[in-house]
């Protein structure tokens, strides 16, 4: 009996702690929309209705000057790694590399060795490890997100994809390539992209909740990684929310740029004093268009605005599942976008309308956004919609790079999902790779590892920046370079160097005081020569680190996206052609046969 006793008492404390003590770390949300500028947010001076981003922005931080990559794939692996997308392998994305660039060391398109993501690092401390929605990061089984940390992905490895249905948005995909946990995936019937996206999150933060549980340590924290693919092309949206925003846009992207501009003043993104961006030189006006285009066009914009509300209200179901999960207090967002606004016009093409058609796209205008339609703004509303900035996607001008962040969560002085917080914001300048080293910070987690080829890590914590810490995490002194296709940028405290490729760009380097200027319309390379030879010497510093490679003399992203669709299409139709040429040949052989041989007769 005593032995009995003794066994029951040893028992319960080995026990007593594991059950009472709970891991009380935050969970970890990052949100990640596509194609969407500064001023495109609601909390930022958009017109989408976007209640649950608001009020995200409204109980945390928004930092007024973040600066992300001017492509998608670039800015997702530094934000996910927080190391420079050419250290990471993903220096540009697939559809626009230029065939000089292939296969060399920071343009591999995959994660090279040593590369570790968020996921690898938050799983070593203990976290589960979500993802779902757009990767772009490689679709080799030992590139997609399962090989890189995440426990559960229900992962697209495409820069875009249609919303309504499982098909591509454009000829470079064959189809669009959805893979789950590393396997490929088929899409529901009901598919709509941002609800699919957030059920599916849902689905692994409930089984990843309950399998925690059964066991004996009864809470686990959580990583969730959700990529949506609004606002990227194919603009899509259901009709409900579309018809939210009838008329917004009816006066024209003069006017929306306009108006942007001055709710960026009136919200303190730029000085009232600076002059305001210009669209490019390029941009049709307005009135010059024919009614039916103005419909046309005022509806594609409509249907934008409406995807982002869709988008919204997911993310709404998202935060009301953790709250019925008593979760959602403890659990820290990050809410972001990978670049710019997308100019781009995906049917401009004869052959690329052709395409479009074959495969069950249209531009009805009554249908607009929905099952079928090919959506786009194109580039004067992308301009518009970038306003504070000039430019847009692809490019390093403010409009293509200067993007919304919020932070809130728990334990952050001004940053508080208490409804009685006061909302804060934070105007030093923070970049992509930033994201990453500030959650490891926020929960105390090592910077770097015990991997033997780890690449470090090369952002910086803005946690000094959301505890008050500080005011800067960058000196005035401290050069900030980035790159993606010949398309760059290095800040230096006030001051900006800026160079663009073709058609919007012309290689020329600019220099700018974004201070005064943040719309990029005074060149000071002239008045200060001195200052842009300095920081063209930290551009040239910068390229030598990290291994950026010169562009060819001629490029031009759109002709390189038009040459590698090209090829990547005869590459995967290759047999079907030499088939078909022999057919032909045969043909041609057997009609200068039969030709002979009656001129024979």
């Amino acid at each position: 009996m005593l032995a009995t006793m003794l066994y029951a008492l040893i028992f319960t404390l080995a026990a007593a702690p594991t059950s009472a003590v709970e891991d009380q770390r935050p969970n970890i949300v990052i949100i990640v929309v596509d194609d969407a500028g500064l001023t495109e947010f609601e909390p930022f001076g958009g017109e989408a209705r976007m209640p649950t981003i608001q009020t995200l922005a409204d109980r945390g931080t928004k930092f007024t000057q973040y600066h992300s990559s001017p492509l998608c794939a670039p800015s997702r692996a530094m934000l996910l790694t927080g190391i420079d997308n050419h250290r990471t392998g993903i220096a540009t994305i697939p559809e626009a590399i230029p065939p000089e660039h292939r296969n060399q060391p920071g343009y591999s398109l995959f994660f090279e060795p040593g590369v570790l993501t968020l996921a690898d690092r938050l799983k070593s401390e203990g976290y589960r490890t979500y993802m779902s929605g757009k990767w772009h990061l490689g679709s080799r089984p030992e590139d997609l997100p399962n090989a890189h940390g995440f426990d559960r992905s229900f992962a697209l490895d495409a820069s875009g994809a249609d919303n309504w249905e499982q098909k591509p948005y454009m000829a470079y995909y064959a189809t669009a390539p959805w893979f789950e946990d590393g396997k490929p995936a088929q899409l529901p019937e009901d598919f709509y992209s941002s609800k699919f996206i957030i059920d599916r999150m849902i689905d692994y933060v409930d089984q990843g909740q309950q399998q925690s549980q059964r066991q004996p340590l009864q809470r686990q924290p959580f990583f969730s990684y959700i990529a949506f693919q609004a606002i990227h092309i194919p603009v899509q949206a259901p009709r409900e929310m579309t018809d939210h925003y009838a008329g917004v846009y009816d006066q024209g992207w003069h006017v929306l740029h306009q108006k942007r501009w001055q709710r960026a003043v009136d919200l303190g993104l730029v000085r009232a004093d600076a002059p305001p961006a210009t669209l490019p030189e390029s941009a049709r006006d307005w009135q010059s268009l024919s009614d039916k285009d103005k419909r046309l066009y005022s509806r594609s914009m409509a249907v934008q605005a409406g995807m982002l509300e869709a988008m919204d209200q997911h993310i709404g179901r998202l935060v009301d599942y953790l709250e019925q999960r008593r979760e959602l207090d403890n659990t820290l967002f990050v809410v972001t976008s990978d670049n710019g606004p997308a100019p781009s016009n995906p049917i401009e093409r004869w052959d690329a309308r052709l395409w479009s058609a074959t495969h069950s796209y249209d531009r009805n205008i009554d249908t607009l956004g929905e099952k079928g339609s090919m959506v786009f703004i194109g580039p004067e509303w992308a301009s518009a919609t970038a306003a504070p900035g000039a430019l847009f996607k692809f490019y390093a001008s403010e409009g293509g790079i200067r993007v919304p962040l919020i932070i809130t969560g728990p334990n952050i002085p001004g940053a508080s999902l208490d409804s009685s917080a006061t909302p804060s914001t934070i105007s030093a300048i923070s970049m992509v790779t930033d994201i990453a080293p500030t959650i490891l910070d926020y929960i105390n987690a090592p910077q770097s590892s015990d991997y033997p080829t780890e690449v470090a890590i090369t952002g910086r914590s803005l946690m000094p920046l959301l505890n008050g810490s500080k005011q800067h995490v960058y000196g005035a002194d401290e050069p900030l370079g980035m790159e993606v296709s010949g398309n760059s940028a290095l800040f230096k405290g006030d001051y900006k160097i800026t160079r663009n490729t073709p058609p919007y760009g012309d290689n020329i380097w600019r220099l700018y005081d974004l201070t005064k200027d943040p719309g990029e319309t005074l060149n000071l390379r002239d008045s200060m020569p001195q200052k842009f030879s300095e920081m063209m010497l930290d551009y040239t510093a910068y390229e030598e680190e990290f291994g950026v490679l010169p562009m060819p003399a001629d490029y031009d992203h759109l002709q390189q996206i038009y040459n590698n669709t090209l090829r990547r299409m005869v590459a995967a139709n290759l047999p079907g052609l030499l088939i078909t040429s022999l057919i032909v040949i045969g043909l041609i052989a057997l009609i200068r046969f039969a030709l002979r041989r009656r001129q024979g007769l």
